[in-house]
């Protein structure tokens, strides 16, 4: 396995910082991981090396403005979810695609990554999707444990840290990350929205994620500290027209104390969730 590091050029001029893994033999298929809000590529990569090892090319990269992609002064960066998934995205799956063009591409969504696969503009390019601790990030369905700290997180902090910085200084509020003010205006106001993207965005936006046709399998567990089961049926639904297979998972299930909704990516997990768990939803 070798890994290639990349600057991908997206459609509206600006690049995202890309790692490839590429297996030593040819590649069975490629799976693109898209991340999580506010979560470095460099999170992935134990997962990303593991899964090339079994034969599939693995690309992963952060976001325009985070990460290794973040160039400059943030607060003067004007981008927001729209442009992660239009144009950030849209270039990766090209960039695998380029890479790999007789094989399957597999979309791999953690949390958000999940998400805005409705909002990708070439999705019909990808085989199948994986969501991980993925559901709508409407406060009022959030786990009670933390509703009413994003309460506080959308109705005080948010707000006044944004206008105040120009950006959300997450690092130094151990929220997150920082983020550009677009994207977290836009996330607040859907978190805000009973029907989260689907609803702040409107009809358009909602009959692009009814488009969707690829087939979705759902990883979701029961303690996840952010997602409720709630919120994961909820995201989902706005899939009305994809197949949809959902996996509902117990630590107590695979011998675990916890995975939450992060966990699903630790290397402790190799045999019980990735080899067991997920290597037959990529077969």
């Amino acid at each position: 396995m070798t890994i290639q590091s990349s600057r991908i050029t997206t459609q509206n001029g600006r690049s995202v910082h890309a790692s490839f893994f590429q297996p030593k033999q040819e590649a069975k298929a490629a799976v693109l991981v898209v991340p999580a809000m506010g979560i470095r590529q460099d999170y992935y990569a134990p997962f990303a090396a593991w899964l090339s090892n079994q034969g599939y090319l693995v690309a992963t990269f952060d976001y325009s403005g985070t990460g290794l992609s973040r160039d400059g002064d943030i607060r003067r960066l004007r981008v927001n979810i729209f442009d992660w998934a239009q144009c950030d995205c849209d270039a990766m799956i090209d960039a695998v695609q380029a890479r790999v063009p007789s094989r399957p591409i597999y979309w791999l969504g953690h949390s958000l990554g999940g998400q805005i696969l409705g909002l990708v503009p070439n999705w019909n390019r990808v085989s199948k999707a994986v969501t991980i601790a993925t559901g709508s990030g409407y406060w009022i369905e959030n786990t009670p444990d933390l509703k009413w700290k994003v309460w506080w997180l959308w109705f005080v902090v948010a707000p006044l840290m944004t206008r105040a910085c120009g950006y959300f200084p997450g690092k130094r509020l151990r929220k997150v990350g920082d983020l550009p003010r677009g994207v977290m205006d836009q996330w607040r106001q859907w978190c805000l929205n009973p029907d989260y993207v689907v609803g702040a965005e409107g009809q358009a936006v909602r009959e692009k994620f009814a488009a969707v046709s690829v087939p979705i399998t759902s990883f979701s567990f029961t303690d996840d500290e952010m997602m409720s089961a709630r919120n994961t049926e909820s995201m989902h639904g706005f899939y009305t027209t994809a197949p949809k297979t959902m996996k509902r998972i117990a630590p107590q299930d695979i011998g675990a104390e916890r995975i939450g909704h992060f966990g699903f990516f630790r290397s402790r997990f190799e045999d019980s969730l990735w080899r067991h768990q997920l290597l037959p939803e990529l077969s």
